[in-house]
């Protein structure tokens, strides 16, 4: 149960009431913005909850168990507070969420409604329908480790290890020319074999990308050309000239552990671990039977 200041039960109780909507919402790079769907501008907790913002709740759900409520607010893009390349880009993913219920004459009479997090967002040409999860949806995350046969560290974590600062795993390069809207060819790595780079990290240092990142689908060495082609289009279209940074890619086999990063000691897999096939394989004229593990 909720408890209310007394001036907001006392409000409640009047018969007339001048209550509104806010929402506080704080991205993971720690900007925080305000929307209230009042036509002024309220102020609460150093933030200011902002008119004319084009964001309309669906009804509130909330329920007794563990299930998760969710809540969707529908907005429209505009450039200067909710813009469609923040949203491609993933700055609002999981973005933290206050929806509270506000006495417009009184800020001080409130009562917070709900808090949770952003979810799934649905983009359109002109606006945009987000999910606010409750925060029950955190007991359905996965927690602890997974028995299986590839490495579950991040390459370069404090897990793994590897110092990625070394030169044999970045370079900087730069685009001498586009290939579609995912790949280009550049200039800088020269002295790297085809695959290195991929599965890996491109950080954008210049452009309109700039300070973005990106994971690397490809990396091919053609007439000594080196092509990257990036698993998704860029939130912006890059431009011959731009530079990045890159670092080596790994996809987390024992093999490569071994081979690539001498990093074996610290392999967060199991490659030794049955498979499938172990489970599924049969007695066979075939095979020989001599009595070897299998």
């Amino acid at each position: 149960m909720k408890k209310l200041v007394e001036g907001l039960t006392a409000h409640l109780a009047s018969g007339t009431t001048t209550l509104c909507w806010c929402w506080r919402l704080t991205r993971g790079d720690g900007v925080v913005f305000g929307f209230t769907d009042h036509d002024l501008t309220l102020q609460f907790d150093g933030t200011s909850f902002e008119p004319e913002t084009g964001l309309i709740p669906s009804e509130l759900r909330v329920s007794s168990g563990l299930a998760v409520d969710a809540q969707e607010a529908e907005g429209v893009l505009s450039s200067d507070r909710i813009s469609e390349s923040d949203i491609f880009a993933g700055l609002w993913d999981n973005a933290s969420v206050e929806v509270w219920r506000v006495n417009w004459q009184n800020a001080e009479e409130r009562v917070l409604m709900r808090r949770g997090s952003i979810g799934q967002i649905r983009r359109g040409k002109t606006a945009f329908v987000a999910e606010v999860r409750s925060m029950a949806h955190v007991l359905e995350q996965s927690v602890g480790r997974t028995f299986q046969n590839a490495c579950d560290a991040t390459l370069g974590d404090t897990r793994c290890k590897v110092n990625l600062e070394t030169p044999a795993y970045q370079a900087t390069g730069a685009i001498t020319s586009l290939i579609g809207d995912r790949g280009f060819a550049v200039s800088g790595l020269d002295e790297f074999a085809a695959n290195w780079f991929a599965l890996g990290l491109l950080t954008w240092q210049s452009g309109g990308n700039e300070g973005r990142q990106v994971e690397i689908s490809r990396h091919e060495v053609i007439s000594g050309v080196a092509i990257l082609t990036l698993l998704e289009a860029p939130v912006r279209p890059p431009s011959v000239g731009n530079i990045f940074k890159i670092q080596a890619g790994c996809d987390k086999r024992w093999q490569t552990c071994l081979e690539k990063f001498s990093n074996g000691d610290n392999y967060r897999g199991f490659p030794h671990i049955p498979g499938n096939n172990t489970l599924i394989r049969y007695a066979a004229t075939s095979r020989g039977h001599k009595g070897e593990p299998l």
